[in-house]
């Protein structure tokens, strides 16, 4: 495996898209291709063209984007899925079949023999015309292994040029998926790839024993989207051919993060902070014994052969009951202040009295107790101090805020629209600082604190200043709009402190 060059095949756009709830516009799924292949997949399988007229536009419009990936339709055995991504102007057409008994005879209601028969028409049609064929048994590890031989022998020399396996429903083990890969390489003389879904959380698993047993593709999804339980998730996998096993692929790493964020935004499905490689929390950091040790050495608690900055991401030291003086000694150096051994010990009591009543620690939360401790009034120290906020919604008004704050003693005023009260809201007060306003919205979240309709709005953001530094805020209002607009304050009055 060492220095064995594997190639990436990502199917977000096709087999993604059949996620149950998501639907992409074909604007969205351009700008996606643009960010794969950015990301660097060799393959994108850009939709499946005979579905719909609009499916096929867009498969086309990919495949003309001047991308360096490949650009991939997918087809049934049929001459007319296949001139669907001829006429799409695909540069590989991917065909498949149900090989298994119970998919060849519920489904498409065929014998053996006509489905080998089938195949090898398709692949001969596509390489007539001229382009490069990949073909899937679907369903081969549920397929009798002789015969699936067979029928990939039969595609083989018909001169397709990429045999897939599919995992089509999940059920493969680590273990057996290395002995059918092993068996059909000693029998396949062209690339063998592998689409392994999820089912039982081994699609990861199973697409690196693959590559161990002799693949030299994977298809791969962002974020694991898919049907049902998705398919195998693209930084995972890569991560673990390139960080574990030491194999080589043309993915750029460092903008995995950035391409999931994409992913997320666009199709709704929000990732779990303890996702591995691309989660929130996959280089965070509470324990008390295990910021210390990360902040002296990162490979103490973190794999060492991943950093953050290999994916993009960055190290998060979290402040909560599990913290230790260490690392609230480190977030407080960070931002320039400096307290004594006495004030220090008091100020980590506070944050886990805090954290111990089940609340989140913002380094708002910090600032404050750190505030009070060392004697300062925090309300000395900020830029903006907020006097007024009016907005105005409804059904038929564009929603429109006003805020109005005195910013180093002067008063300002600003307004703005937005897609709702909210966001109106927000962008006015981004406004008030005018060309001083260089920062990032990186998180914004609402939670409500106890049910009913009178329930408390907490509402908790994330701001990056230029420098790359991240401050957290959170305000708790009965008013949702008010606790956005006093979040986003405190947040950005965090950011100067920090700035000056």
């Amino acid at each position: 495996m060492q220095n064995k060059k594997i190639s990436v095949f990502d199917t977000t756009l096709r087999d993604g898209e059949q996620t149950p709830g998501v639907s992409l516009t074909s604007s969205q799924k351009l700008e996606i291709a643009h960010q794969l292949d950015k990301l660097g997949v060799d393959m994108i399988e850009a939709g499946f063209p005979i579905s719909s007229e609009g499916d096929k536009e867009s498969v086309k419009s990919i495949s003309n984007a001047g991308l360096d990936s490949v650009v991939c339709g997918l087809a049934r055995v049929l001459t007319k899925d296949i001139d669907a991504c001829f006429e799409s102007d695909v540069g590989l057409v991917h065909t498949f079949v149900p090989t298994s008994d119970v998919q060849r005879v519920y489904t498409i209601k065929k014998s053996r023999e006509e489905v080998v028969e089938l195949a090898v028409k398709a692949v001969e049609y596509i390489k007539d015309h001229g382009l490069k064929c990949m073909f899937s048994a679907m369903d081969a590890t549920r397929t009798e292994p002789a015969y699936m031989l067979e029928v990939f022998k039969a595609v083989q020399d018909a001169g397709c040029d990429i045999i897939n396996v599919p995992d089509t429903v999940g059920v493969m083990s680590p273990s057996a998926m290395c002995r059918m890969i092993k068996d059909v390489a000693k029998e396949i003389r062209i690339p063998i790839d592998v689409h392994c879904h999820n089912d039982f959380g081994l699609a990861v698993a199973n697409s690196l024993m693959a590559v161990e047993a002799g693949a030299s593709q994977v298809q791969v999804t962002i974020n694991g989207i898919g049907e049902r339980a998705g398919n195998a998730d693209l930084s995972q996998t890569v991560m673990g051919l390139t960080a574990i096993y030491g194999a080589k692929t043309n993915i750029r790493t460092e903008y995995l993060v950035e391409t999931s964020k994409m992913i997320e935004n666009y199709t709704g499905v929000r990732l779990p902070p303890n996702t591995p490689v691309v989660g929130q929390n996959a280089f965070s950091h509470e324990s008390g014994i295990h910021s210390h040790g990360v902040l002296e050495k990162s490979d103490t608690f973190e794999p060492g052969i991943m950093t953050p900055e290999m994916v993009g991401h960055r190290r998060r030291i979290v402040l909560g009951k599990h913290t230790g003086t260490h690392a609230v000694k480190t977030s407080l150096e960070s931002a320039g202040i400096k307290a004594n051994e006495k004030q220090l010990e008091e100020i980590v009591c506070k944050i886990k009295e805090i954290a111990n009543k089940g609340k989140q620690i913002t380094d708002a939360d910090l600032f404050a107790v750190t505030s009070a401790v060392l004697g300062k009034a925090s309300s000395e120290e900020e830029l903006i101090k907020l006097k007024e906020v009016s907005v105005m919604t409804g059904n038929i008004l564009t929603p429109t805020a006003v805020v109005k704050a005195s910013i180093g003693g002067k008063e300002v005023i600003a307004a703005n629209t937005g897609l709702g009260p909210v966001d109106a809201a927000l962008k006015a007060v981004r406004d008030i600082l005018g060309e001083r306003n260089r920062f990032k919205l990186q998180e914004f979240r609402i939670d409500a604190i106890s049910g009913g309709a009178d329930a408390l709005a907490d509402v908790y953001i994330g701001l990056e200043n230029e420098k790359g530094r991240i401050v957290t805020a959170r305000a708790a209002n009965p008013d949702i709009v008010m606790a956005s607009v006093e979040a986003l304050v405190n947040a950005m009055n965090l950011l100067y402190k920090d700035k000056t």
